[in-house]
């Protein structure tokens, strides 16, 4: 069985953004308000940093407890990683999530400019330059059968798709309209000369869009 590349509960708004511009350290996301795209996921009840037991089920609850589902290793940006560009000015920088990261597999890390690798508790990051297909295969490798996941930012999600190296995509997309930022699309119907889409809306406002390769 061969071993997917998957796009798992990427989210943008109505408009087509997944982030904004001008990305600090203090702002992921840049000047857009990542919790007015989240917001779905973490009202789940299988949200990961739930501390009570509430939460919602149904469809968006569904595909929060799907992200981890079969997935042995994970692709990444430089820019979802940190904010840092150029030459890596300081090793001691590793990466938003703390000491626990969410991904509980390799994550290999594209940027142009080499690190050592390192080990936070079971997440293990590399940091590799390379074209896509040449990470994707290192991923396939440490992923030991397993599917991989394309994580993002926008601008590496679009790399994949031109190389048309993505198998299956699941992008949410928020009612809320941002107006300006990085765009994964100006419409979805731009990726139906390759892929199956199918629509599924949510009580909560999203709807989620599923892409499978033709």
């Amino acid at each position: 069985m061969s071993q997917l590349l998957r796009v798992m509960n990427f989210t943008v708004s109505s408009d087509g953004i997944g982030a904004g511009e001008d990305q600090t350290l203090e702002r992921p996301f840049g000047h857009v308000d990542p919790g007015r795209l989240f917001a779905w996921a973490g009202a789940t009840a299988s949200w990961p940093m739930r501390t009570d037991a509430g939460g919602s089920r149904g469809i968006d609850d569904y595909f929060t407890r799907d992200f981890a589902r079969d997935i042995g290793a994970e692709i990444m940006g430089r820019n979802k990683f940190g904010p840092q560009r150029g030459p890596w000015q300081n090793h001691e920088w590793q990466g938003w999530w703390g000491d626990e990261p969410p991904f509980h597999t390799p994550v290999f890390v594209m940027t142009h400019h080499k690190r050592p690798s390192f080990a936070l508790s079971d997440t293990t990051f590399h940091f590799v330059d390379g074209d896509p297909s040449a990470v994707l295969e290192q991923a396939r490798e440490a992923a030991r059968g397993k599917d991989v996941r394309l994580g993002g930012g926008v601008s590496t999600i679009r790399q994949f798709l031109d190389a048309d190296l993505v198998d299956t995509m699941h992008i949410a997309v928020s009612p809320v309209k941002l107006g300006s930022g990085l765009h994964l699309w100006q419409s979805p119907d731009e990726l139906l000369d390759r892929f199956h889409l199918e629509v599924v809306p949510s009580p909560s406002g999203m709807t989620h869009h599923l892409f499978w390769r033709k």
